[in-house]
This record gives structure tokens, sequence and C-alpha cells, in this order.
């Protein structure tokens, strides 16, 4: 079974679903510390050949919260100058009226929690492609507190039974092959590959919101470009650990694991 655990994102960009598209069950990273100009709650369009910032305004945000302890403030305005700047941008997109719907729908979402809120866009999205995956929250896991980083992805592989976990291409640095061997586990990273669509008239501007990418292609497109990827074995090759600390923690993982099976 094929596993990935991403922060849950706000409109992001198709590399993002390549993702959710390239595995069994996805996991939304719900329950770690919110990142403050991140991708959390705003990502990018297309506005004038350029690209164009936008976000949702959120109440009190703080990096010492976690992130399904955010909430979305209350800002009808806001919500109103969005609406209207996604309207001025994409107006004459080829499919515009079914997507501006689409986006309407989820804009007027009355969730407050950004955890949720995010978890309803992404629903409606892979809705409206007709593609079906199994998406749940971390939170909603039984995980160990005190576990970081990579021992909890590999903890959350071990509940889920994965024999495949794939990360975003940027992962690369925070994860050791031969750690994810010992529990036989296959390590991948997923990278995009080059996509070029056109978009009016304009140089391309890639890595925009996946908003863009549905207001330009149609449905069948889109499909076709959610497999336009690469997976990428880790760059470091597999050697059994000789550190004495390091081959202690994995034993006690492990052994963790089994109890918590048991």
């Amino acid at each position: 079974m094929k596993l990935a655990v991403m922060q849950p994102y706000f409109l992001p960009y198709l590399g993002y679903f390549q993702l959710i598209n390239a595995v069994d069950k996805f996991i939304l990273f719900d329950d770690v510390n919110f990142i403050k100009k991140g991708y959390i709650n705003r990502n990018s369009i297309l506005l004038a050949s350029k690209s164009h910032l936008f976000s949702i305004p959120l109440e009190n945000v703080s990096q010492n919260k976690l992130i399904n302890e955010t909430y979305i403030k209350e800002d009808v305005k806001s919500k109103e100058n969005l609406i209207k700047t996604i309207k001025s941008a994409y107006s004459h997109a080829p499919y515009f009226k079914d997507v501006f719907s689409l986006f309407e729908n989820i804009i007027n979402n009355q969730e407050q929690n950004i955890s949720l809120f995010i978890k309803f866009s992404i629903d409606e999205i892979l809705k409206y492609l007709s593609v079906k995956k199994d998406i749940e929250f971390s939170s909603g896991l039984s995980l160990t507190r005190d576990l970081k980083g990579q021992e909890r992805i590999l903890e959350i592989c071990k509940l889920k039974k994965a024999d495949t976990y794939i990360n975003a291409i940027g992962g690369q640095s925070l994860y050791d092959r031969g750690v994810f061997k010992n529990f036989g586990i296959d390590l991948k990273f997923i990278k995009m590959n080059e996509i070029q669509y056109k978009q009016f008239n304009n140089e391309f501007v890639p890595n925009l919101s996946i908003l863009d990418v549905l207001m330009f292609n149609s449905k069948e497109q889109i499909k076709l470009l959610l497999n336009k990827y690469t997976l990428i074995p880790p760059p470091n090759a597999y050697k059994p650990f000789k550190h004495k600390y390091k081959y202690c923690r994995i034993i006690e993982f492990s052994d963790f694991c089994r109890r918590k099976a048991a």
C-alpha cells in the first residue's frame, strides 16, 4: 500500500494533487505547528499575465499553534474581494463557468477550522475530477506524542501497513533510505515532469494554484497531467547503521510498533 503525508494546503499546485493521485492513502498532517508565510492558507493565481498571491485571512495566527488549532477569520469583505479577483483573472478562461462554480462552493463553505476547510476543498476538487482517494487527518490516528519528523512518518506507515512511502521531492534531506528499508518500506520521492499548457496568450507561468490548471484544462486533460511525474529513489544508497545510538533507536521503535500492533 502506497502512502503519503503532507500538511494541508489551500488550493495547492498541481504537484500536490499528483502526490495524492500517486498513493492509495493520503494523510493530511494537521497536528503539526502552523507555518507562517507558507502555503497553508495562500497560493498564487495568474493575474494580468503574472503570478499573483492570494490568501485566506486567519484568526490569531501563531507558529506555537497546531494547524488544526488555527481558524479562519470571519471577514466577509476579504472573501468577496477574493471572489472578485478570481473572476477578474479567469472570466475568459475556457473552463471558467464550471470551475468558478466549484470555487464559489469551496470559498463559501462555512467551516472555520482551516484543516477541515482545506480538506473540504481537496475533496471537492477530486470529486469534480471524478478521482476517488482515501484521505484522513493525522490527528485522527493514535500516534505517540513524542515522536518527531521521520520517526513519526514511520509510525504512520506502520499503523497504515504501508509498504511504500512517497514524499514531495523537496523533502529528500529529511528522510533516510536505510531507516525505511529496515522497516520494509520503500521510500520514493515524486518529481513533477515539465508541464506547460495554454494560459490565454501569455508566456507560461508555472507552479500556480490548481485553480489555474482547472481553468485552462478539461477534466480529461487534467487526469493526464496528474500522471506526468517521476518517482525518484532516495539519493543515498542503503547502508546498515553502524552507529550504536541510531541502531538502538531503530530497535526500540520497531519493538514499539510490534507492541502497538499486538
